[in-house]
């Protein structure tokens, strides 16, 4: 059970960090790059992203972490590594609560930008643009933050797991 639970912890901690680094990396780089486009521009790309986002690549390191967090939160609450428990709870609840921004902020956002038509008017692409930029960075910031969170939480329950 012990193998498990690091298996467990090491593949949450990965996937907390590709998904840390990839909404990092919209934060710091994507988000300002595109802020300097046009409108049209701006909103194509996004529509473009957040089109292709959605494959295995994203979706395993995104929704595979949930399972294994509850798996070592239980194994650690059976005695494995009990000293961790707290730190495995945190991570799993950070990595929950970004889950559910990415579900209920990021996600509504991006499927509002996606029905704008290619060929609008520059009124309808500045609209939208206006109504996705600025909430939609502010909560991918979030976002990372958390997933920034989760996998320090997981990288100490790790080192406690190991210490145990």
């Amino acid at each position: 059970m012990r193998t498990l639970q690091t298996v467990a912890l090491l593949a949450s901690a990965l996937g907390s960090a590709l998904m840390a680094g990839l909404f990092c990396a919209f934060a710091y780089a994507v988000m300002p790059g595109l802020a300097r486009t046009d409108d049209r521009a701006f909103v194509r790309s996004m529509q473009n992203i957040n089109r292709v986002i959605v494959n295995g690549w994203f979706l395993v390191p995104f929704l595979l972490p949930l399972p294994l967090l509850v798996l070592a939160t239980v194994l650690a609450a059976r005695g494995h590594s009990p000293g961790a428990l707290p730190w495995i709870i945190a991570a799993l609840a950070a990595y929950v609560v970004a889950f559910l921004v990415t579900g209920t902020r990021n996600v509504p956002l991006n499927e509002a930008l996606d029905k704008v038509p290619p060929d609008a008017s520059a009124d309808r692409l500045g609209e939208a643009r206006a109504a996705f930029e600025d909430r939609w960075a502010r909560w991918n910031t979030v976002r990372a933050v958390l997933h920034t969170l989760s996998l320090g939480t997981l990288l100490w329950a790790l080192h406690l797991h190991g210490a145990a």
